[in-house]
């Protein structure tokens, strides 16, 4: 008897307008919005391909060691996953400084990309977006006569004297109408992901793939969410007109006012002033005890004074300064020196200038590692915080719990981003052991090119990869438990609102 009523239902919505008009839109737009969303990831890739040879050239060019450290930067590719859900990929920085006197971080970051504003606006539309406005609101149109139809044209007292269950009808209706919806979602999905197969800037491996089936898979339980809330209201007004009425409401209020209104009305608490300035103040006393050793280092040295550059003369330059930025909350020591030529007087001081370049140097290094410490409790309570708290009211809609999802699958929520500059601190470390294996904050060529420039070719090279898709899965089953746990409540309501009933 279900299987009966599933194909009489499914007929039905088949040879509605309705599915005409929701598999060609859909088809439409997702079509045309992955054009776009193609070309401008193929210009941003461009972009990170002409950044990445750019530092590399400056880094070649440097001649010294201590100025090389300068312009070592690495770049953050874009994610060709963004094209699903954007989430944060083209908002927050994509190349980084990575350099031993201080631990990069996100807040440190700065940004290359498209300069086409238009291009921008466009491409900000992603597959996801319109799946969240336009097939909820396709899924809505499907249920608001659901119940309420056949309670106007009598048919549903026919189909009960029949001693048809009423949980087989409900069950009967559901799967038909998610089916009908199932065609234009996978229908454009599948356009959407030859598109990017047939592109030759974008590779997608098997964990892509899996990703996108999170994506398809958590997309089908949001539909499902809409679905029952408009057979919710069918069920509970029995006139089309009105459930129609409160159908748009509804979908106007979760999917085009809540989101926007959180985000205007949630107070975005400012960066508390005491906490911000106890952490640089503990930063600030730590790279001051530093200095105080350095001090003391020189004025212990065999030669007299404090000249830490040992009058070393010749054609370059050379510059050592603390630089502290409260905004930040970073204070960094910078000490460099670029000497072309040393004329014979300077050749007695060098080994002393080593000797003291080797104590500064991991004495830098490890100075910024134990206020990284500070830094990082701090920009979490000052930045992440805040934004968790936004994000948490954004959830109580079912269009946040979608957005976090699709993002977590995607990879461009921010947890994805920070990936990269967990990844960047990890190769700042790999530099600085290589610096420690070879000895090069001690050798001649951290400060002067006399006797031969810096040699970058054994420099360890920076590789990104995301996280595994099982990571990415887990960060994402917390929204889809959630949805999933909307959908069985929803349900419940409908079937003791429909049991209960009069026909």
């Amino acid at each position: 008897m279900l299987t009966t009523l599933i194909r009489r239902e499914l007929l039905d919505n088949l040879m509605t307008f309705r599915f005409a008009a929701a598999v060609f839109i859909i088809l439409l737009l997702v079509v045309t919005n992955t054009v776009v969303l193609i070309k401008d990831y193929e210009q941003r890739l461009a972009s990170h391909n002409a950044a990445v040879r750019m530092h590399q050239r400056q880094l070649q060019e440097k001649k010294t060691y201590s100025a090389g450290t300068e312009k070592l930067f690495v770049d953050r590719p874009p994610n060709p996953l963004s094209i699903f859900n954007v989430g944060f990929d083209k908002q927050l920085g994509n190349e980084i400084q990575v350099s031993y006197n201080y631990v990069p971080s996100l807040w440190d970051a700065g940004m290359h990309g498209s300069d086409n504003p238009f291009m921008d606006m466009f491409a900000s539309i992603d597959i996801v977006f319109i799946f969240e406005v336009i097939l909820s609101l396709l899924a809505l149109i499907f249920a608001y006569d659901t119940l309420a139809g056949e309670y106007e044209r009598g048919t549903l007292r026919l189909v009960l004297t029949s001693h048809v269950r009423r949980g087989h009808i409900l069950l009967a209706k559901y799967i038909s109408a998610m089916l009908c919806l199932l065609v234009p979602l996978l229908m454009s999905l599948l356009l959407a992901v030859i598109l990017l197969t047939a592109t030759a800037a974008i590779s997608l491996n098997t964990d892509d793939f899996l990703r996108i089936g999170g994506i398809i898979l958590t997309t089908v339980v949001y539909l499902s969410v809409f679905y029952l809330i408009g057979m919710l209201i069918s069920a509970a007004t029995r006139r089309t007109s009105t459930a129609l009425m409160l159908s748009m409401f509804v979908w106007g209020f979760l999917v085009l006012v809540y989101p926007n209104m959180i985000l205007a009305v949630v107070p975005r608490p400012e960066a508390p002033q005491e906490r911000s300035a106890s952490a640089f103040n503990e930063i600030e006393q730590m790279w001051e005890a530093f200095d105080r050793d350095r001090k003391h280092f020189l004025t212990t040295d065999a030669l007299p004074g404090e000249d830490w550059h040992f009058k070393i003369m010749g054609s370059g330059w050379y510059g050592a300064y603390l630089w502290g930025n409260p905004g930040r909350l970073s204070y960094t020591y910078k000490s460099r020196m670029e000497v072309d030529t040393l004329n014979e007087k300077a050749e007695p001081r060098i080994p002393h200038a080593q000797n003291y370049f080797g104590f500064l140097g991991p004495q830098v290094a490890g100075t910024a590692d134990r206020t990284w410490f500070i830094r990082k409790s701090a920009l979490e309570d000052i930045f992440i915080q805040p934004a968790n708290v936004e994000r948490l009211y954004l959830k109580l809609s079912p269009v946040g719990l979608y957005d976090a999802a699709t993002q977590a699958w995607a990879g461009t929520d921010l947890l994805g981003i920070r990936d990269f500059f967990d990844a960047a601190r990890r190769y700042r470390q790999h530099v600085i052991d290589y610096f420690y294996d070879a000895e090069i904050f001690r050798s001649r060529q951290w400060f002067s090119s006399d006797k031969g420039a810096a040699d970058w070719r054994n420099l360890p090279q920076f590789s990104f990869q995301r996280v595994p898709v099982n990571t990415t899965a887990k960060r994402a089953l917390s929204d889809m438990c959630l949805l999933f746990m909307i959908n069985t409540a929803l349900f419940i309501m409908i079937f003791l609102i429909f049991v209960k009933s009069e026909v």
